[in-house]
């Protein structure tokens, strides 16, 4: 915590940008509420760009200007005759400071800068959250997200195209590879923006540069694998590595993807024509990795087997595991049918073909019934006297009703293995968050571990929400012999048999006959 002796005064807008000298100018001895944390503009599959808004006298005004998503700001309350800026429901509209514009910023000191920051504000303690006078525009809080991870850029550099060919185990991977370490695969990751559309057309541009030298057939088999293994490798667990279970999670994917492309090519899963792995793996709403923001920030669309890049943290174990994976999902996409008895040994044939869905619970929905009066707050103003604070994108536990508002503890919890570790903190002491934000709902909906509502645990760490259409299929047991190596991928290879999925597998849950 910082303490000192002074408020600090500094200055929001859309072009300006917080300095670290001002994050750390003194406080006010009394000043004991968290700074607002650094947040990102984020709308899962939603348009490019977001608008902001002049201050209008009640509330926002006119559009003034766009920001793409993935723009990371500080936000803060805009209070004019003693009363935060929101609407007629009590969300607030917040003033903001630019910190990562990503179709301007890029590198790493756009990643250096945003590193920083969050780091800043996650131990900077303020008197209020009231922005600076001069703010001029405001966005709706409920575009805001704290997302922790920060803008992702390969290093700089190219790979060796040839030493890349020379470790492919069949003709497809040695493309794949080939393709990783051309300046075509280069391009794709230079700039925030646009990053799935600039993977398809880098693809297209090496296709036709290589024509002469690989047939269009070979070359196209070479594209949809490595979309399906992109897919495959940042779906899973990468903390999974090369173990057993994240071997054949990466499998059941793949297979997810051809049973999708193979006799079932549905537009509204992204496929174009039979055999489209590429449409189908790219498909934002049905692999939401694909989502725009996402690949900002995920290495997805990355040259992650660039051969220079062998030895270096995160990109060897990724490496690794597309190695022991690109065999079997070669097989699945193209090996035919009877090839999938070889890849899922024991699993009954019938049930492989019918997989075209799974979900993993602990992505699910949060929820959390074993506490009382836990309100999730998208936006929210809370108040002390003159001093206004903002509530985003976070939890509270909702104490007594007290005027127009209740009392409140913020709820914190990290997911810890297998349990949400929960922490309750008086992180606002005396404030009152707005009546009209609090609805006391419940956690309707939710199960243990977030699969069938069948299933029994002696112990239970946490609670998720579950899909929609769980109930209208047929959970399956995917069973696979991996030669593992170990979350680490350094472990000698070790053949293993393991299971994905079944009624209760709390880690994935491959479902079949949904339609």
């Amino acid at each position: 915590m910082i303490t000192a002796f002074a408020r600090p005064r500094v200055r929001f807008g859309v072009a300006g940008f917080l300095t670290a000298a001002a994050l750390m100018t003194p406080l006010l001895a009394h000043a004991a509420v968290p700074a607002t944390p650094l947040m990102t503009l984020y709308k899962f599959n939603g348009p490019l760009e977001i608008p902001y808004f002049e201050i209008g006298p009640d509330g926002p005004g006119r559009p003034a200007g766009r920001l793409p998503q993935g723009t990371s700001v500080i936000p803060c309350l805009v209070i004019r005759n003693g009363r935060a800026l929101t609407d007629a429901k009590g969300t607030p509209y917040v003033g903001f400071e630019v910190v990562v514009n990503p179709a301007k910023d890029k590198g790493e000191r756009a990643t250096g800068r945003f590193k920083r920051v969050f780091s800043e504000r996650e131990s900077l303690q303020v008197e209020n959250h009231h922005c600076d006078s001069s703010v001029r525009h405001v966005l709706n809080v409920r575009d805001l997200y704290v997302l922790k991870k920060p803008p992702f850029f390969d290093p700089p550099g190219q790979g060796d195209p040839a030493a890349a060919e020379r470790q492919g185990q069949s003709r497809l991977d040695q493309i794949v590879r080939v393709f990783h370490n051309s300046p075509e695969c280069a391009s794709v990751d230079a700039t925030l923006l646009g990053r799935r559309a600039r993977l398809a057309l880098a693809w297209d541009r090496f296709m036709s540069k290589h024509d002469g030298r690989w047939d269009a057939t070979t070359l196209a088999r070479a594209k949809h694998l490595d979309y399906s293994m992109r897919t495959a490798i940042y779906e899973g667990h990468l903390d999974r590595g090369c173990s057993a279970y994240g071997a054949c999670e990466r499998n059941v994917v793949v297979l997810s993807i051809r049973n999708r492309g193979v006799g079932h090519c549905l537009a509204r899963q992204g496929c174009r024509f039979p055999g489209d792995f590429q449409g189908i793996a790219s498909d934002v709403s049905q692999y939401n990795i694909w989502d725009a923001y996402l690949t900002q920030i995920s290495g997805l669309t990355s040259c992650y087997l660039r051969t220079d890049l062998a030895k270096r943290e995160h990109y060897d174990r990724v490496q690794a595991m597309y190695a022991q994976s690109v065999g079997d999902a070669e097989t699945i996409l193209y090996g035919g049918t009877p090839a999938l008895a070889r890849v899922f040994r024991g699993t009954p044939l019938g049930e492989l073909t019918e997989l075209r869905h799974y979900y993993h619970p602990p992505a699910m929905g949060k929820c959390f019934p074993q506490h009382d009066r836990i309100e999730y707050m998208s936006g929210a103003v809370a108040k002390q006297g003159a001093d206004h604070v903002l509530l985003a994108n976070t939890r509270i536990e909702v104490g007594e009703r007290v005027g127009s508002g209740y009392r409140f503890q913020a709820f914190r919890f990290e997911q810890d293995g297998l349990i949400d570790a929960v922490r309750i903190e008086d992180q606002y002491p005396g404030f009152i968050v707005d009546a009209r934000k609090v609805s006391l709902g419940g956690g309707s909906g939710c199960t243990p571990y977030g699969v069938s509502s069948g299933c029994r645990f002696s112990n239970i760490g946490r609670y998720r929400r579950t899909p929609s259409w769980l109930s209208a299929g047929k959970p399956l047991a995917i069973h696979c012999r991996i030669d593992a190596r170990g979350a680490s991928c350094r472990d000698s290879g070790r053949e293993q048999q393991v299971t994905v999925g079944g009624a209760c597998d709390v880690d994935m849950m491959p479902v079949a006959r949904v339609r």
